[in-house]
C-alpha cells in the first residue's frame, strides 16, 4: 500500500483510528501533545513515527492523508491547516462547531482539489448498509416512521453538549436512509450537570415525503443503548448495535377488524450482516478515496448537511423547542424568485435567474451565474465562474467546472462529462490553465458523453450518448462515436435532416423549417437566424407530434 496516513490525536477515539490504519498497513505517523505516548506507539506499532509537533506531521511529504481526531472545538482549525498543507483530510464528526467554518472547509477542499471526509462511522456499519439496501429494494414497504435512541452513562463532555456529541451519527444515517432532508424540526433538552451544556435532548423531524422521526440522546442513562427502529408498511426493522443480532426484521402487520386497527405480531427474522468492523471499513474507504481520487460516501458536503441541521437544532434548543421551518426565513415566506431544494447548497454570492429550479443535493458555488427558467437535476455541481444561459436543462450527476460557458436552451444529459484541463495531474496545480468550453445555443449533449475542454459545441448540434468529443462541433451536426464524428445533420427540433430537394434544401419534418449546407461542413437555417428564439407555436403542439406521435391530424 502506497498511501501513508498521519493521525493527529491519540485520545479515547484516536487510538482506535491508529489501530485500524495500522491494520491496513497505511499508518505512517501519530501526533499527540502527550509526549508520554511516544513509547507506547513505538512499542505497539514498530516503524511508526511519533511526534508532538503538528507541523512536523503536516509537512512530511511521505504523508498523503491526515486524520483529525482532536476535540471537536479544534476540528476546523486542524482540518484547515491540513488542507492548506496539501493533504487529504479525514476529520472526525462534527466537521466543525460553526456552519460557516464547515462551509469554509468544504470550499477550501474544493479549491485545493483535496479530499475531505467526515467520520460518520455508522454509515460504514454493515447493519446500516444492509438496512439502506432493504429500504431501497422496498422490502420494508413505505417508510412511515423511524426513531433512534443513543444513550449511555460514560464520558461527559464539557466542550460540546450531548446533541453535538451523539446526534451527528443518527442524523447522518437518517438522511441516508430517507434520501431527503427534513423541512420541519425542533429540539428540546436540559442541562443537569453543567450550566448551558445539555445532557439529554429530544429532536423531532418532519420530511417532505411525510415521514416523521425523532432522535433521543443522553449521557445520563443507567445503561448503554444504541437502537434505531424503522417502521415500514410491510415490515419493521430494528438495528441495535449493543446486541449480538444487530439487525432484525419484524413482519408485523396491522389488520382492520370491525373498523378497528389490530396488531398481528410475527417472529423476528435475524438478518445476516457479517462481522466486518465499521471503523475498519471507514478507514479503508478513506484510503481507497485517496488512491482513486473519488468522493467519500461521507464527504464534506454530507458533513455540511449534518452540520446545518445541528446548527438549527441548537438554535431550537436554545429557544425551548422553537420549530425550525426550512421553507421560511425568520417566520416569513422566502421572496427569492427561484426554487432551491432543502438538500441543495447555493453559496453566496451566486446569480440565479427567475423561475430556475435547483434539485436534490446539487451544489452551486459562489460567483456562478445561472439564467432564467433553468433546471438543475439531482447531485450536480456548478463551479465558481461557470456561466449558464436561460432555459438550460442539466440532468442528474453533471459537474460543470470553471471555464464552462453555456448559452440558452442547452440540454445536458445524465452523467455527461465536461473537463477544464487537458492534462490534469493531482500533484500539479493548473488552476491558471483552465480552458474555456463553449456550448452554443440549443445544443444537446447525450447521457455519459464526454467533452474535452477547450472546444466549441455548435448551435443546435446533437452529441449522441456515450460519444467522446475532442474537436469543435459545427452548428446542427449529429456527432456519434469514440472519437465522435459527424454522421449527419439535425434540425433545431432535433430530427435528422435527410433527402434534400433539387436545390439542396432540407426540410425539418416536425417544424417545416428549411436548411441548406451553404458550404461543405456549414449548415444554416434559411427561415431563422441561428440566435433567434423559436416562435412560440413551434415549441409545443407541432404538426409532427400531432400527426406522427399522437396519430391524429390537425383540422
Amino acid at each position: 500500500m502506497t498511501t501513508r496516513i498521519g493521525v493527529i490525536g491519540m485520545g479515547g477515539w484516536g487510538k482506535n483510528l491508529v489501530r485500524n490504519f495500522h491494520r491496513l498497513g497505511a499508518l505512517h505517523s501519530v501526533c499527540d501533545a502527550d509526549r508520554n505516548l511516544k513509547k507506547q506507539v513505538e512499542e505497539s506499532y514498530p516503524g511508526v513515527t511519533f511526534t508532538s509537533d503538528v507541523e512536523d506531521l503536516l509537512h512530511d511529504e511521505a504523508i498523503s492523508g491526515v486524520v483529525v481526531a482532536t476535540p471537536a472545538a479544534t476540528h476546523y482549525g486542524m482540518a484547515r491547516r491540513a488542507i492548506e498543507a496539501g493533504k487529504d483530510v479525514f476529520v472526525e464528526k462534527p466537521l466543525a462547531l460553526r456552519y460557516e467554518d464547515g462551509r469554509e472547509l468544504v470550499d477550501l477542499a474544493a479549491e485545493k482539489r483535496r479530499i475531505l471526509m467526515v467520520g460518520h462511522i455508522l454509515r460504514y456499519h454493515p447493519a446500516v448498509i444492509k438496512l439502506q439496501e432493504l429500504i431501497s429494494n422496498g422490502e420494508l414497504g413505505q417508510i412511515q416512521y423511524l426513531y433512534s435512541n443513543r444513550l449511555n452513562i460514560g464520558k461527559i463532555r464539557t466542550e460540546e453538549n450531548i446533541l453535538w456529541s451523539f446526534a451527528p451519527h443518527d442524523i447522518s444515517v437518517i438522511l441516508a436512509l430517507l434520501g431527503e432532508e427534513p423541512v420541519l424540526y425542533s429540539c428540546r433538552g436540559s442541562a443537569y450537570l453543567s450550566q448551558d451544556i445539555a445532557d439529554a435532548t429530544l429532536s423531532e423531524f418532519l420530511f417532505p415525503s411525510g415521514v416523521r422521526s425523532h432522535i433521543f440522546v443522553s449521557w445520563l442513562h443507567p445503561f448503554k443503548e444504541q437502537r434505531m427502529v424503522v417502521v415500514g408498511s410491510q415490515k419493521m426493522a430494528v438495528f441495535e448495535d449493543t446486541t449480538k443480532d444487530k439487525l432484525i426484521l419484524y413482519p408485523h402487520k396491522v389488520l382492520w377488524k370491525n373498523r378497528v386497527p389490530t396488531a398481528v405480531k410475527a417472529e423476528g427474522q435475524v438478518v445476516d450482516i457479517g462481522d466486518a468492523e465499521p471503523l475498519l471499513n471507514e478507514c479503508s474507504h478513506f484510503v481507497e478515496c485517496i488512491e482513486t481520487r473519488s468522493a467519500p460516501k461521507t464527504d464534506g458536503e454530507e458533513g455540511l448537511r449534518v452540520l446545518r441541521i445541528l446548527r438549527d437544532l441548537q438554535r431550537s434548543l436554545e429557544r425551548d423547542g422553537h420549530r425550525i421551518d426550512r421553507s421560511r426565513e425568520e417566520g416569513k415566506p422566502e421572496s427569492r424568485p427561484y426554487f432551491v431544494h432543502p438538500t441543495a447548497v447555493v453559496d453566496e454570492p451566486a446569480e440565479i435567474g427567475e423561475g430556475t429550479k435547483i434539485w436534490h443535493f446539487t451544489h452551486v458555488m459562489k460567483n456562478a451565474k445561472i439564467g432564467r427558467y433553468c433546471v438543475l437535476g439531482q447531485n450536480c455541481n456548478i463551479d465558481s465562474g461557470v456561466i449558464i444561459g436561460d432555459g438550460v436543462k442539466v440532468q442528474n450527476n453533471v459537474s460543470l467546472y470553471t471555464g464552462t460557458e453555456i448559452e440558452d436552451y442547452v440540454f445536458l444529459g445524465p452523467s455527461c462529462v465536461l473537463t477544464n484541463v487537458t492534462n490534469p495531474r493531482s500533484e500539479i496545480n493548473r488552476h491558471t490553465l483552465y480552458e474555456k468550453t463553449l456550448l452554443r445555443r440549443g445544443c444537446t449533449v447525450g447521457a455519459n458523453a464526454t467533452l474535452v475542454c477547450g472546444i466549441t459545441v455548435g448551435r443546435y448540434s446533437f452529441i449522441a450518448a456515450g460519444a467522446v468529443v475532442a474537436k469543435d462541433v459545427p452548428d446542427y451536426a449529429m456527432m456519434v462515436g469514440v472519437p465522435a464524428k459527424r454522421v449527419g445533420w439535425v434540425s433545431r427540433h432535433g430530427l435528422p435532416l435527410k433527402d434534400p430537394d433539387e436545390n439542396g434544401i432540407y426540410t425539418c419534418p416536425e417544424s417545416g423549417l428549411r436548411y441548406r449546407e451553404e458550404e461543405p461542413g456549414v449548415m444554416r437555417c434559411l427561415d431563422l437566424d441561428e440566435d433567434d428564439p423559436l416562435p412560440e407555436d413551434m415549441r409545443v403542439g407541432t404538426k409532427f407530434y400531432d400527426e406522427i406521435v399522437h396519430g391524429r391530424r390537425l383540422k
